[in-house]
């Protein structure tokens, strides 16, 4: 089974069309999610989403949706699950939107998947001989997909998101430890 078999994927909007060029053309104002918001582990980061000044109303297909799992065209292809809390951003042109048959797949399973070492050699691979590696929807539609039971997917899931907040603790952790031997280093000079 391939993603486009289970999936809609569109690319996001080309901004320059749509950017206002002086402040009296702006007709709204929208929160757009960017390279520098998504870790490349699939995580969003404490990055402020950006600000983009529109001279239209935007079509709502180029927002983010419960539910939705974006990925990044170029190197690194990070893929990233959309929540409530995410829904509504402005997706620009170097991602694409995947918006998965939730009857027979989980999004944030696709989104995991989509992260595995394996599905990304295969995107790099697909794009071989190009100075800046990117993909595209036919590359992504190709992707073959691992179909496993919605129990199973939901397993994988809750165990990818433990995994993360132990990465998150032991990083933490590491930064305390050098404040630590830092402010210990300084008193014994």
């Amino acid at each position: 089974m391939l993603l486009g078999d289970i999936a809609e994927i569109k690319t996001g909007m080309v901004l320059t069309r749509k950017k206002v060029e002086f402040p009296k053309d702006v007709k709204a104002t929208y929160r757009l999610i960017t390279l520098k918001n998504i870790t490349e582990n699939g995580i969003l980061n404490d990055e402020p989403f950006e600000e983009f000044q529109s001279n239209d109303v935007l079509n709502p297909q180029h927002f983010t949706e419960n539910g939705d799992v974006l990925i990044r065209l170029s190197f690194p292809y990070t893929a990233i699950h959309i929540n409530e809390a995410t829904a509504g951003l402005l997706v620009p042109s170097y991602f694409a939107i995947i918006k998965v048959d939730s009857l027979k797949f989980l999004p944030e399973y696709i989104a995991w998947y989509l992260n595995t070492d394996e599905v990304k050699k295969e995107l790099e691979r697909s794009q071989a001989g190009t100075r800046i590696p990117s993909t595209n929807k036919t590359a992504l539609s190709a992707i073959p997909i691992v179909g496993i039971p919605l129990t199973k997917q939901q397993a994988i899931v809750n165990l990818y998101n433990l995994h993360q907040k132990e990465k998150l603790l032991y990083s933490q952790l590491i930064e305390e430890k050098e404040k630590w031997f830092t402010a210990l280093t300084k008193k014994m000079i």
